[in-house]
Formats: C-alpha cells, structure tokens, sequence
C-alpha cells in the first residue's frame, strides 16, 4: 500500500480559543469596588489571595483563595473587597463559541492542585510572553506579545487553557471532585517536595531561616535544594524566602490594618531600614511609595482623579518577580 493511502484519524476538537482579550494578574486594595460591567466575551476570575464578592444578574457569590468564577457573555458582573482584605486576582477574558462552554454558565470551582498546576503555567507564560507583562499597572486591553518572547509561548498559552477548561469539564461531567494523584515520577516528586518546603516557608514567614536549617528540616541535600528551586522559579531558596515576605508586606500595606515600622516587626525584620531596602530592592518602590500607588488606584477605580504627588501605580518593576500560584 502507498503511503499516501494510508488511512489517517483526525483528531477531534471539542473548543478552542485563538483570541483573549485581557489577561491581568492584579493586586487590590482592600477598598477595591467595581460598579460592573458586560462584554460579549466569556471572562473568569480567580482568586489567589483574599476574599471576593461578586454581583451578577444571578445574584451574589462569595469567593474566597483558591476559588474561581467564569462570567458568560453579556453577564453583567461586578465585585468588592470582603473583610478588609486585600486582593491578587487573575482576570482572563476570551472568544469561544464551542457549544460545551455552555457547562460553565453560572458557575464556580474551587481549584484543587492539578487545575492550579495548569493556571500557575498560564501565568508564568503570560509574564514572560507580553510587554506590559501581566502583572503591570499598564497592561490595559488586549495583550501586546514582547520583542523576543519565548518560542510557542502563544501556543502554550492556549494549550494550557485549553486542557484547564477540559479538565473542569471533565470533573463536572464525573460528578466529583478532582483529586491529586500521586506519581513516581521525579518531576513530580520534586513538586511536592517544594509545595512542602513552600509551606514551610509561609509558616513560618516572621522567623529567620537559614538555608541549611531548611535543608535539614526535609532531609535533603544543599545540592538538590538549590537545583529544585533554580529550575522551577529561576531564584535560589532564600531569595523566593525574601520575595514571600515581601508579597506578604504588599498584602498588610493593602489592607491598611498596620503602618509600615509594625509590618516590618510583624514580619521579623530586624530593623525598619532593612525591611525597606529589601522592599525597594524587590518592587522598586519605597513601602511608602507602593501605599501611595495603591491609593492611587483605588481612586481611580472609584473614577477621582490621581493627586499630582502620586505615584505611578507602574512605578512598580514591570515584573517584580511574581510568587507563582500555588
């Protein structure tokens, strides 16, 4: 037989999304409010830390970390800060007319580690992929790719969001919920190994640890620590430390309960000096200078006019080193 007779199988497609039209990871005030809006366009919104409430033609829904919401097109939807808290949101909006995204009207999930997997790759791509990355106070509109992006970062992009929607699918078709599965495999072991170190960390976010006190608390090599880390986030071990307490710091500025010489206690540094040059180092911004800027956007979202004094909220480095999702 020919090879050109050959049958072939062509594999079937059951959605795909060619087009976003905004992607953002934000960071909100604990005063954030959105009066609403609706597009024609399908829209989810996660929540990576905080409390959410959001308003829609359905009623009203309360999301909490690790919760997300997809928003149908022309929905109209809306949200708040809850419980003086302040917020880090991912906002993804896209074209999909494939009939099975009829499966996620008016509905939320709550993500468990395999979905959070697939989004933490989103938006790592996203970071490396747009000029403004994801993460800029200047991205606005449908993403710009960067000069010198990443080669298939587009397709991965895709893919991952593709598989993501397919697995939430799955899940509901199934009539339970997603679990964990465990692998042999060394990746995989690797990952949970960082997920405990990690959690160790956020546990420990107010004392000062030592590299090799980490080291010796999940028994392993000084090596095989810093390699682990290196390959996943791009930093060593206690420069992701750092940048876990400097995230935390944004969050208690966010939230306005504590001014900045009693976070820097609160998260043990040894003095207020130190705590702001690592602050400045990181996000390139003062502490006080980053209050400012959040101010400012709180009151551009309320629709007031920036003071002349403040600060951009871009002022920020384009891509401070995002702490992936976890």
């Amino acid at each position: 037989m020919d090879s050109s007779d050959r049958p072939r199988y062509v594999l079937g497609e059951e959605l795909a999304i060619r087009k976003l039209v905004t992607f953002y990871y934000r960071e909100m005030s604990r005063q954030f409010y959105t009066s609403g809006e609706k597009h024609d366009f399908w829209e989810f919104v996660y929540v990576d830390t905080g409390d959410l409430e959001v308003f829609t033609d359905s009623g009203r829904h309360h999301l909490t970390q690790g919760d997300m919401i997809f928003y149908k097109p022309n929905l109209f939807h809306g949200g708040r800060a809850l419980n003086s808290t302040a917020l880090n949101l991912i906002i993804l909006s896209f074209e999909c007319a494939a009939p099975c995204m009829a499966f996620f009207e008016d509905k939320m999930f709550r993500l468990h580690e395999n979905e959070r997997q697939l989004l933490s790759r989103i938006v790592q791509e996203g970071l490396q992929a747009f000029d403004p990355p994801i993460d800029s106070p200047h991205m606005a509109g449908p993403p710009i790719k960067r000069d010198g992006a990443a080669f298939g970062t587009d397709q991965l992009i895709r893919n991952y969001l593709e598989i993501l929607l397919i697995q939430l699918i799955r899940k509901g078709e199934e009539g339970k919920e997603a679990v964990k599965m465990t692998s042999v495999s060394a990746e995989l072991e690797g990952d949970d190994l960082m997920q405990s170190v990690i959690r160790y960390m956020r546990d420990h976010i107010a004392q000062p640890l030592k590299f090799d006190q980490l080291c010796e608390q999940f028994t392993i090599s000084r090596t095989r620590m810093k390699a682990l880390f290196r390959d996943k986030y791009g930093m060593g071990v206690m420069e992701y430390f750092n940048r876990l307490k400097i995230e935390q710091a944004k969050r208690l500025i966010r939230e306005e309960q504590a001014n900045v010489s009693e976070i820097a206690e609160r998260l043990g540094y040894s003095s207020l000096h130190y705590f702001s040059k690592q602050f400045k180092r990181i996000i390139d911004m003062t502490p006080s200078e980053y209050a400012r800027s959040i101010s400012a956007r709180a009151l551009r979202l309320r629709g007031k006019p920036r003071e002349p004094s403040d600060p951009e909220v871009g002022a920020e480095a384009e891509h401070p080193g995002r702490i992936p999702v976890e």
